[in-house]
């Protein structure tokens, strides 16, 4: 009896699924299918620019040096890539991106974490205060010059630590994770406060190992960001050109090839089956996969943490 029941309540599921899918509409196929297409469409859009310089990037002197459309590698060939990565200054700025990008992450995921637990805390004596003055630095900020100077005065031109230290903290991210502790239930805390833990205690043993997904999204942003940044190596590495970040080496080899091509040791006219086209395309393979190799371990979290943000910011 028990086994017709359950056959009958399969049954009744499978002729409901298959009730809501003949309910369709034609306007609502059509709408399906046009969204499919139009998303597709965009997507190889967005994709094929970067597929076009990876195809380049294999591609021989005479190909690449012609243009054109690049589906497929014309005339394989790995030299420019080997010259590019074994160049000096591009391993320079790899490793100096690679530092900054992971310091940066982890000192501004643990201060933006730390700014925003109190922050989320109503009772904290000024919080009004404190959130309307971080979120004015969302509209303004000091600009560009003061900051220059004070990054002077402090004597970290031509430090990696300029690098890092201006951007470890941002409003968007703070409030994105004091939205995220302000809605974690105060029993949890008061358990841990009866059993004798105190507020460190409570924040990296409570709040911190269930507040990863967020932590999660605020890391991938911040890495993101570092990765992304060269306008501070312009800024403020001057004479040091072993402590340039990857894009800015991107960025003087996009502006100089052929200076840039003499200092990893190719003479445009003379090197066999490198050019200056595909000396670009390489580059901006090897500055882009790190970040897309990453990016996909922690996309899940995007939707949550933005979503958290939008609902109690």
């Amino acid at each position: 009896m028990s086994n017709m029941q359950t056959d009958f309540s399969v049954d009744l599921k499978t002729a409901g699924k298959s009730q809501i899918k003949s309910k369709q509409s034609p306007g609502e196929v059509i709408f399906n299918v046009f969204n499919y297409t139009f998303f597709a469409m965009l997507s190889l859009i967005m994709l094929y620019p970067f597929w076009h310089q990876v195809m380049m990037a294999f591609s021989s002197s005479s190909m690449a040096a012609a243009g054109g459309s690049f589906l497929w590698p014309k005339d394989f060939t790995v030299s420019t890539m080997q010259r590019v990565i074994t160049s000096q200054s591009i391993q320079s700025g790899f490793r100096v991106s690679i530092i900054v990008t992971v310091a940066g992450t982890l000192l501004g995921t643990l201060i933006t974490a730390m700014i925003a637990y109190p922050l989320s805390k109503l009772t904290l004596r000024g919080n009004g205060i404190f959130m309307f003055l971080i979120v004015f630095t969302m509209l303004f900020n000091g600009g560009m010059i003061p900051t220059y100077l004070l990054v002077r005065s402090l004597k970290l031109v031509d430090t990696l630590y300029a690098l890092i230290l201006p951007n470890v903290v941002g409003a968007f991210n703070i409030i994105i994770m004091r939205s995220f502790f302000a809605a974690l239930p105060a029993s949890l805390e008061e358990s841990a406060k009866i059993d004798g833990a105190n507020d460190v205690m409570v924040f990296f043993r409570i709040i911190i190992p269930l507040s990863m997904a967020t932590i999660a999204t605020i890391a991938l942003f911040t890495a993101v960001m570092y990765w992304n940044d060269f306008f501070s190596t312009v800024i403020y590495i001057t004479t040091s050109r072993n402590k340039w970040s990857m894009q800015a080496e991107l960025r003087f080899l996009i502006m100089n090839t052929s200076q840039a091509m003499r200092d990893i040791g190719v003479e445009v006219t003379t090197a066999e089956n490198i050019n200056e086209n595909s000396v670009r395309a390489a580059s901006i393979v090897v500055t882009t996969v790190p970040i897309l190799v990453v990016y996909p371990f922690l996309q899940r979290y995007f939707v949550k943490g933005v979503m958290i943000g939008s609902i109690k910011g």
